[in-house]
């Protein structure tokens, strides 16, 4: 709640006190998990219990939520660290990149569990979506140690792709369940 509150101070307590590999087993996995549970939750709640249908139903919203935040997560971890080295010449740092991704994708897991049970936020959440950009503007400086002077650039790439990896995942992932079906 500290990132979505006051982004600056949330980002030096993770600098100064947390463990960088701490970042998989007690933010991104449970977030990850608690969207899951709530667009199956939303599901149910929308279509109603009907049986194997709307079971069916919520498990492939579930499974799309899931797969594309953990996908997007990693596939944005992996984009931004490559992207520090070309066009930032950061040294390479997988863990950091990992740790500064998953806390960056605090209000797009808040938004998803949101959405997950209300859909007709839907409007709403794309907009607040943005506040990303504000996280990681905060991140970049603090996290990351980039320039004062590259911190515009590498705040718009890395909200991009925060932003869209996950989005292009889940948009690749319905699609082929379509082809699926």
């Amino acid at each position: 709640m500290l990132l979505i509150s006051s982004p600056a101070r949330a980002w030096e307590e993770i600098r100064l006190h947390e463990d960088q590999q701490k970042v998989f087993s007690t933010f991104v996995y449970p977030m990850i998990g608690f969207c899951g549970l709530s667009v199956f939750i939303g599901a149910i709640l929308s279509m109603g219990w009907e049986g194997a249908v709307s079971f069916q139903y919520a498990m492939t919203r579930c499974c799309a939520i899931a797969v594309s935040l953990f996908g997007g997560y990693f596939l944005a971890a992996y984009l931004i660290n490559a992207m520090g080295v070309q066009l930032f010449k950061m040294e390479s740092d997988m863990i950091l990149s990992h740790q500064f991704a998953g806390y960056s994708l605090v209000v797009l897991f808040l938004l998803q569990m949101i959405i997950g049970l209300l859909p007709d936020f839907g409007i709403i959440g794309l907009l607040l979506q943005f506040y990303t950009v504000f996280v990681v503007w905060e991140g970049a400086s603090i996290l990351m140690e980039v320039q004062e002077k590259q911190r515009l650039r590498f705040t718009i790439f890395s909200s991009i792709l925060l932003l869209l990896c996950p989005f292009l995942i889940q948009l690749i992932f319905n699609k082929l369940m379509l082809v699926f079906n």
